[in-house]
């Protein structure tokens, strides 16, 4: 189900609109298009993965909200280690071909440091993404932003912000944009992704 088909009717105009203007639905594109506005010093390999050299990396905005279950989430409360942002939807088929992937690799990770944080997206009916969860077993948490609120104000100008779904932004162990990737990944690649931010002192 890509971007037009996705249910409408709870979000305001406004919000619509800048929704759109982040986001564009069931990413295909493996050739990870660059973007974010502004200067970037970042550069998209052959895979389709950008990434942004230690120095010129910029920190992550406020990240917060309620997560699936309810709970609150701040992703500031993670630094010191790397976290890698998954967004995702229900609906979207390239996230169910990831998500697989994406648990067993966070389980996999989580002896080493490395925090796997979900944001839902476009899902207007919480139940979708539980349920999408449930059937992956993904553990680990989701921010539910279904307007694309959170999302809109987390990536500063100039860095790597999602801009499809599926969409994996990598943050260092301080905070910082260091990858990301608009495409559904698999084990390998996800693993490539993290495993230089873990080695990285």
């Amino acid at each position: 189900m890509c971007l037009s088909h996705a249910p409408r009717r709870a979000l305001p105009a406004v919000a619509l609109v800048a929704a759109a203007l982040v986001l564009t639905a069931c990413s295909s594109d493996s050739k990870g298009k660059s973007g974010g506005g502004g200067d970037t010093n970042f550069v998209t390999n052959t895979g389709g993965i950008a990434t942004v050299a230690k120095g010129e990396r910029k920190a992550v905005n406020e990240l917060a909200g309620e997560t699936l279950e309810g709970k609150q989430l701040d992703v500031a409360g993670f630094k010191g280690k790397v976290v890698v942002l998954n967004v995702w939807g229900s609906w979207c088929a390239p996230c169910r071909a990831e998500a697989p992937h994406f648990a067993k690799v966070s389980k996999e990770y989580q002896a080493k440091g490395v925090e796997f944080v979900g944001i839902n997206t476009r899902d207007f009916q919480k139940s979708n993404a539980v349920n999408f969860e449930a059937d992956y077993d993904i553990t680990y948490p989701s921010l539910y932003d279904p307007a694309g609120k959170i999302i809109l104000g987390a990536f500063p100008k100039g860095s790597l912000p999602p801009q499809a779904i599926p969409s994996t932004i990598v943050l260092d162990k301080q905070g910082k944009i260091a990858a990301r990737s608009l495409m559904a990944l698999d084990e390998d690649k996800l693993k490539s992704v993290i495993d230089p931010l873990v080695a990285e002192k």
